[in-house]
Formats: structure tokens, sequence, C-alpha cells
């Protein structure tokens, strides 16, 4: 039975460390104090960096429990191969957001599944803070919600583990984020 929500609050902070020094653990304690009524902490989510705007709303995955949008971050740099669980029973379309974090040259982003098949490349350069979208879903690449060129195909997940690589210009990171939704064999598409 879906969960129905009336009022959702989505909260962030950030956690300012006293040194430049790498940080080992974080523990996090939820208070609540002086109230009354219900509580639901749905998930939470620590980032590296400066936050980039990007968090899905939890309440279309707790309207829809039976099979509801997966996502999936990460902070890439220069070039890393990320490994997405799959539970579904065929492959299905991947929406793919990169957000960087310094200025690129054109065709520096390069995104691919595997070891290297399925490329696309992002044709324009890119501005820290640009949003770059390859959008298996509704077919479209954007850059900042507008039309822009690429080279390559658009991206899926396979079944199980599925390795997606995303390549960037050397010393760069970018922010990566991943969406889709998990097809039984059994489901259709119109």
């Amino acid at each position: 039975m879906p969960v129905q929500i009336s009022n959702f609050i989505r909260f962030s902070e950030f956690i300012k460390v006293k040194e430049d020094k790498r940080v080992v653990s974080v523990t996090i304690c939820p208070l609540i104090a002086d109230c009354t009524g219900e509580v639901y902490f749905t998930d939470l989510q620590l980032q590296e960096g400066r936050l980039s705007g990007y968090t899905p709303h939890t309440t279309p995955m707790l309207r829809n429990p039976g099979n509801p949008m997966k996502y999936y971050n990460a902070i890439v740099r220069s070039g890393d191969t990320l490994v997405i669980h799959t539970s579904g029973g065929t492959s299905t379309g991947l929406d793919r957001y990169i957000y960087p974090n310094q200025a690129m040259e054109a065709g520096s982003i390069k995104l691919s599944q595997g070891d290297g098949s399925h490329c696309a490349i992002f044709l324009s350069s890119a501005n820290a803070g640009d949003e770059f979208a390859l959008l298996a879903s509704e077919r479209k690449c954007l850059r900042n919600s507008s039309t822009t060129a690429k080279n390559g195909f658009f991206q899926h997940t396979a079944v199980y583990d599925d390795k997606h690589q995303v390549r960037l210009e050397n010393r760069k990171s970018a922010c990566a984020y991943f969406v889709f939704k998990e097809k039984m064999e059994e489901e259709h598409s119109l």
C-alpha cells in the first residue's frame, strides 16, 4: 500500500570541517524534540564539494513502491567506471546527467557502457555548473535544458551489474547522476 504524504520537506545542511584534512567518518544523529505527530526519514545523501542542486524528491518513490525510479550519483575525476546494480528482467533506457565542476573543452565529456561500447560524446564545451543530459527516456541530448550536439548513442542499463564509463578532460571533475526505472520482462511500454 502506498504511503500518502501531504507535506514532505527536504532539508539540506553543509558539514564544515575545522581543518583541511580528509574526513574519515561522519556520525549523524537525528534529534526531534518538543513535537507531536509522525516523522519519516526516507534517505540521507552525503555529497562531496558544493551542492549541485540536483536531488530527486522522495515523494514519487514512496507513492510507487512496486517499481520506483532508481537514482545513482557519483563524483568523477578524469574518468571512472561506475557500476549500477539492477534487478529488472530486461534492459531499459538510462538518463545520464553530468555537472562539470570546472570548464572543459568541447568533446571532452564522453559516456559509454562496459569497455567503451555505445559511446556518446558531448560536442560543446562545458562551463562549471552546466547541466549536460543524455536522456534515453526522451531521446534528447541537452545542455542547460537546450538541445546540444552529440556523437554516438543513447544509453541503457543491462541486467544485474552494469558498467558505465564517464571520461572527462584530464584533472577535471564532475558530478554524475543516473536515473532509470527497472523493467521486468512482462512489462510493456506503449
